[in-house]
């Protein structure tokens, strides 16, 4: 008897929990399952030179368009650009956040330095950037002991280099990515109790064999979180390469990457709705993979303690 008055007690809050899901479902729909949807289809059209006129292309040309040089040379680079951003942001905001974690007088004073890339643009940081690597009126390329050991600042420009110009775009988005991977952190850092760090202070452990033993381990869903953030942002990152490179330096395109050879200006595909639809797709479900791989291996260690 009690399990059927619970059952009705259910089904009468059933149109109450209607109610309050509608609102985030209509959203959900209307500006991300109807995109995607439509950006699927669309990637099955093929486009003329100016993208007036598209015809039904089949779904081949999702299998062409990965298969393409264009698309895997832009895969390549997405993905170099993902393992020297992804490791050295989480180094860096690690690194700064154990230092700004200590109980120090005016450690407030740095935390807000560190944390103060998190309300900076994209733009603004490209441009800070750019002017202090511009190979003319760059700070870097006037300064004249570092332009006589590093030549390349200076002619032809980090930017300008195909072996440099994505490692000087990498640095940017590190650097403005810092703030919010170093806030993450810290609040990892302050859910780890003292008692744990002076218990193994008690027992002999240096600081060291501390930081890998206790605050390693204990920053794992604070890891795993960041490096999710941070490699969908690396695969996604368009603006500081649209503004630091355009995709160059040419003919190598040594930073045209999976959304700058679907979104950039001078792009092959600039023009052609139904093949931006597809790499966009493909890029969507190369970030799932990743995604599912990384809460997958990661995600087990994270529960149970490995």
């Amino acid at each position: 008897m009690t399990n059927r008055v619970f059952e009705r007690r259910r089904w009468r809050q059933l149109p109450v929990a209607l109610a309050l899901l509608a609102p985030s479902a209509i959203i959900l729909g209307a500006f991300i399952v109807y995109p995607l949807v439509k950006a699927v289809f669309l990637g099955t059209e093929r486009c003329n030179s100016t993208g007036t006129r598209c015809i039904e292309g089949g779904w081949d040309q999702y299998a062409d368009t990965f298969r393409s040089t264009e698309f895997q040379h832009a895969l390549w680079v997405t993905t170099q650009f993902a393992l020297i951003t992804v490791p050295l942001g989480l180094a860096f905001g690690i690194g700064l956040a154990v230092l700004a974690h200590k109980h120090l007088s005016g450690v407030g004073v740095f935390r807000a330095i560190f944390s103060s890339t998190v309300a900076t643009s994209v733009a603004v940081a490209s441009l800070m950037w750019l002017f202090l690597l511009q190979p003319s009126v760059g700070v870097l390329s006037n300064i004249g002991w570092i332009a006589d050991a590093f030549p390349v600042i200076k002619q032809p420009g980090l930017l300008n280099d195909p072996g440099t110009a994505l490692w000087s775009v990498a640095l940017s988005s590190v650097w403005a990515n810092l703030g919010f991977t170093f806030i993450i952190i810290t609040a990892g850092l302050q859910g780890i109790p003292d008692d744990l760090y002076e218990a193994a202070a008690l027992d002999g452990a240096g600081g060291t064999r501390r930081f890998w033993k206790i605050t390693l381990p204990l920053l794992g869903p604070s890891l795993l979180f960041v490096l999710i953030v941070l490699t969908t942002r690396a695969f996604q990152a368009y603006g500081e390469i649209d503004l630091l490179t355009e995709g160059g330096p040419r003919p190598d395109d040594s930073t045209t990457t999976i959304t700058y050879l679907t979104y950039g200006r001078n792009s092959i595909m600039a023009t052609d709705q139904g093949l931006q639809a597809t790499t966009a797709v493909l890029l969507f479900v190369v970030l799932l993979g990743l995604s599912f791989l990384q809460l997958w291996s990661l995600g087990r260690r994270v529960h149970y303690g490995d």
